[in-house]
């Protein structure tokens, strides 16, 4: 069984719903006692900034703040596309503390050699 998680999320808040399923998915894999690191792209980049991940995807759907706040409490990582953050402007000095600008290989030097699972949201 992998020991890593790696989730790759390109999408921000213009579709909450991915973004809901992929902190489900890598809270999971955090209670379950794997290594878990989201990869974000594009405009995930904003969800490493405080106040960001925000909401309900969907009626019923858990509050978006409660899965960021579990995943980051839980042990999961926030890897920040560094091209991204340029392309954006964004200040990483106040990035969530779980979070740090790390590009494609700072990415592949987390996944290491063992045995890992990626999923892509």
């Amino acid at each position: 069984m992998a020991d890593k998680v790696l989730i790759n999320l390109a999408t921000g808040m213009e579709d909450p719903e991915r973004v809901m399923i992929a902190f489900l998915v890598g809270g999971a894999a955090l209670e379950q006692g794997r290594d878990v690191a989201m990869f974000l792209t594009k405009d995930a980049v904003h969800l490493a900034e405080p106040g960001h991940a925000v909401g309900e995807a969907c009626n019923g759907c858990p509050p978006l703040e409660r899965l960021f706040e579990q995943f980051g409490e839980g042990g999961g990582d926030l890897l920040v596309c560094p091209i991204c953050v340029t392309s954006r402007k964004l200040d990483s000095a106040t990035f969530v503390p779980n979070a740090r600008v790390a590009g494609a290989t700072p990415m592949w030097e987390w996944l290491g050699d063992g045995a890992s699972t990626v999923f892509s949201y």
